[in-house]
């Protein structure tokens, strides 16, 4: 049985879904104003190895992961950039499904998309100030209470007398407690009409939290699986969700609550203020797609993931062996769920989703078909990857990716060297195809020669 660790009961428990055989997952996404960085990366592709193992086992799974497009944020950029707020979520949506499509990741099953979602965001609030949980503040703004919430802080942990004690005198006039968070900003008078709605209670915007309880509402039911995001989630937005969702419909919000880790940089937080910021595209400059994807999924989803030059070059050459061991190989992608590997693949995924240990499966595969060359150990090392979303390109082809090495030699340029080497070993100069053997050896290529001639790849 699949077991999770569940944040809200801080144990891995059983997974029994609320309707047999089916999945209902959500996920927060990103707020398009910038582009993507390696936290988002390790969203994106953590919870779509989720998917991709509850599927593999059998479930009908609803993926939904949200897009926030209006925020304060966004308001500020687009007006930086003088452009209107759509022509700027829109750009950088683009270049978010370039980045997950690079790193592999599925599509969700629905992409909602907070500005279509206002009128439910609004039905909401509606509920929420009719159960006595939202209020009109002094400024216009209508907040949620806090207190009124009992539950509040059972995601968390975090007790409601302990957040006060912390907390500093709030600037905005009209909370009824500084706790007390904002479900829909009034507008400003000079706020154009692409960033507000007509509303109850004026013209505004909805809050950010509110807008994740109304999608996921909406598109999953009031009641559902299994809720995702990045740690940094955990408190308040998550925390706030609950609030307002049981809050509004007087029932459970989700059952099992999933936060993958931190992305540290050399062992620190990643930070913009430290100059330690990475996007994925600075990222895939330098390194393979695939090779990224592995690197995050070879660390457990719990765990800090810590990104350094050295631990992507370790991943790279770690993925290198696992392709290797794929050449000259010409295998679907299948599984035998019957056979030991297999078991032990499906051991280490059922436990919360361990995939360090399943990604040592694939490498004692490996490590079996360096020996034997059996096509049945090659299809199975290929059809479990698969379920990762890995070693599912041509070997030759990974073993020859990448961006240009550090002596600048592309492709077309080292197969021109190679032929020159042939052509001097038929010649017999045998020195000069030793020369550009070392010369290429020092660009990184490895020239590996067999009864098929001479191939290379990437060291």
């Amino acid at each position: 049985m699949l077991k999770i660790y569940n944040s809200l009961t801080r144990s891995v428990q059983d997974f029994i879904p609320i309707e047999p055989g089916k999945v209902r997952l959500y996920v927060c996404g990103m707020t398009v104003y910038d582009f993507c960085h390696l936290g988002h990366g390790r969203v994106m592709v953590v919870f779509d190895m989720v998917t991709r193992w509850l599927r593999a086992s059998g479930y009908h799974v609803i993926y939904v992961r949200n897009i926030t497009d209006i925020d304060d944020k966004i308001i500020k950029r687009a007006a930086e950039n003088g452009e209107t707020v759509r022509a700027l979520t829109d750009r950088f949506i683009g270049f978010m499904h370039e980045d997950s499509a690079a790193l592999g990741v599925l599509p969700p099953d629905h992409e909602p998309r907070a500005t279509e979602f206002v009128p439910q965001m609004l039905d909401l609030i509606g509920r929420l100030e009719q159960n006595g949980y939202a209020y009109l503040a002094g400024n216009h703004d209508v907040c949620y209470s806090v207190r009124r919430f009992s539950g509040y802080g059972k995601l968390s942990g975090k007790a409601l007398e302990d957040l006060r004690a912390g907390e500093r005198v709030d600037v905005m006039e009209g909370k009824q407690d500084p706790l007390d968070f904002v479900l829909w900003k009034h507008a400003k008078p000079e706020e154009s009409a692409e960033v507000k709605w007509e509303s109850a209670w004026g013209s505004g915007r909805p809050g950010w939290h509110i807008e994740c309880s109304a999608m996921s509402s909406q598109l999953l039911g009031e009641h559902f699986d299994i809720h995702g995001g990045g740690q940094d989630l955990q408190f308040p937005h998550h925390e706030n969700e609950i609030a307002q969702s049981e809050g509004a419909h007087g029932k459970t919000f989700v059952n099992y609550w999933m936060h993958n880790g931190f992305v540290r940089v050399d062992d620190e937080k990643m930070s913009k203020s430290l100059g330690n910021f990475f996007t994925l595209r600075e990222i895939l400059k330098k390194y393979d797609a695939e090779v990224v994807r592995f690197f995050i999924l070879r660390a457990h989803y719990r765990s800090p993931l810590n990104y350094s030059d050295g631990h992507l070059d370790d991943a790279r050459a770690a993925l290198t062996r696992l392709y290797t061991a794929l050449k000259g190989f010409a295998v679907q992608s299948v599984v035998d769920w019957d056979e030991a590997y297999a078991c032990r693949f499906r051991n280490a995924m059922d436990d919360d989703f361990a995939t360090p240990e399943a990604v040592a499966v694939l490498f004692d595969i490996a490590n079996d078909l360096n020996r034997s060359k059996d096509a049945k150990l090659a299809a199975q090392l290929k059809g479990l990857a698969g379920v990762l979303g890995l070693l599912q390109r041509d070997p030759v082809e990974f073993l020859q990716a990448g961006p240009a090495d550090a002596a600048g030699l592309r492709t077309t340029e080292i197969d021109k060297k190679v032929g020159a080497r042939n052509m001097a070993k038929k010649a017999k100069n045998f020195a000069e195809a030793d020369r550009i053997r070392d010369e290429l050896k020092a660009a990184g290529i490895v020239l590996e020669d067999g009864p098929q001639g001479t191939t290379w790849r990437r060291g």
